[in-house]
């Protein structure tokens, strides 16, 4: 299995552990029965987690693992497992907690790239954890005050969930939190979650076109209305290279079955932790498209290579239908020195071919037994080459 996606926390907040990734591949490769069970356990501890009854602060419900509230001494790596009579898999996640005084912001958040005037819509992914939230707010340091979400004075819109930017400025830079009074087990806790925008990035220009340069300079292709041919200074950084998928490709699964791919980017490995991987659905992000429920992408992995390091994020699609083979799935990878992207379709298998494969084989297994059978029915009977000869009755 592949390892989840970090988890990082400030101490006092409500965590839950639930390894989504590791459920769907169960639910993909149908591992799931009725008697099967999880079992959570801190890896460097021998003997587990040290749960503490229904009503301790560390409690397993289920497939998750709750931690009301979570305390620094919580980090470490927990490795979930499930097991029913005949099959036992794990799989991992690592949880840093830090004190809530020496929290760098740089360590939890999720870090974002735009370019002026592009719309920005931030999902609070807490809200999937909890289900039973009293109040969300949204915060934009250093302001201690809650953004102020479709005032006529407000360059924000939405309610509670997303944070929409119709068009990102400079203005718009910073740190920007989601924070969440949850009630469990008619306690409160509060959550919380950041997404910072350090910088944007450059805004494409056509006002020159340079058809040749020396030195060390990069190639690259960039789409504003038209595709123009512009070199950008590469000062010994590289933009990502996508492996996989191949622009263009088509993969075919049949209707109902699920499918798995990969989005890979080769890049040098010291830009291997900045580079970032992602898939888009119809230029959406996979949690915002129409394929949420269907559709997961996680188990980042980074491996070293002969040309330097290849960044992995796996995307496995549940259930094909018919809807989805005109969806538009986009690899796309990104750091400092540019951006990349790869197009890729589903396409549900010919079944009209595969039937009329079979039905040929059937018709041929049919007439070569009645073949056999006509053949040892009518075929000529040779004559004896021998004669009876007469008895006499004398002795």
């Amino acid at each position: 299995m592949m390892l989840e996606a970090d988890v990082f926390r400030v101490e006092g907040e409500a965590v839950i552990l639930d390894f989504p990734w590791f459920h769907r591949q169960l639910v993909v490769r149908s591992f799931l029965f009725p008697t099967g069970s999880f079992h959570i356990a801190r890896s460097n501890e021998t003997g587990g987690v040290a749960y503490e009854g229904e009503e301790g602060r560390v409690q397993q419900r289920g497939r998750e693992l709750w931690l009301l509230p979570a305390q620094a001494s919580d980090s470490g790596v927990y490795t979930c497992t499930y097991r029913n009579a005949t099959l036992c898999v794990t799989n991992n996640v690592t949880l840093q907690v830090y004190e809530s005084g020496s929290v760098d912001v740089a360590n939890v958040s999720y870090q974002m790239s735009l370019v002026p005037g592009q719309r920005l819509e931030m999902d609070c992914p807490l809200l999937s954890q909890f289900n039973h939230t009293e109040h969300i707010e949204w915060y934009k340091d250093p302001s201690p005050a809650a953004l102020r979400l479709g005032a006529a004075d407000s360059s924000y819109r939405g309610g509670v969930m997303p944070l929409v930017i119709p068009s990102v400025q400079q203005q718009h830079l910073g740190l920007y939190t989601c924070r969440l009074t949850v009630q469990v087990d008619s306690r409160p806790y509060s959550a919380t979650c950041s997404f910072l925008l350090p910088a944007l990035l450059p805004e494409p220009s056509t006002a020159q076109l340079i058809t040749s340069c020396g030195g060390p300079w990069l190639s690259l292709t960039v789409c504003v209305c038209v595709c123009v041919c512009v070199c950008v200074s590469s000062a010994g950084a590289r933009p990502p290279v996508i492996v996989s998928p191949v622009n263009g490709s088509v993969f075919e699964s049949a209707h109902g079955s699920g499918v798995e791919l990969f989005c890979s980017a080769l890049t040098d490995c010291q830009s291997a932790d900045s580079t970032v991987v992602t898939w888009l659905v119809d230029g959406q992000s996979v949690e915002s498209s129409y394929l949420d429920r269907r559709a997961v992408q996680g188990g980042r992995r980074v491996t070293r290579v002969q040309d330097g390091c290849q960044v992995e994020l796996r995307l496995v699609v549940i259930a094909i239908r018919e809807e989805d083979t005109e969806t538009e799935l986009k690899c796309v990878s990104q750091n400092r020195a540019g951006r990349r992207e790869s197009v890729t379709r589903l396409r549900l298998e010919d079944s009209s071919f595969t039937w009329l494969v079979v039905g040929l084989v059937a018709v041929s297994c049919v007439l070569a037994v009645l073949s056999i059978f006509l053949w040892s029915l009518l075929r000529p009977r040779a004559k004896p080459d021998y004669m009876l000869a007469r008895q006499s009755s004398s002795c």
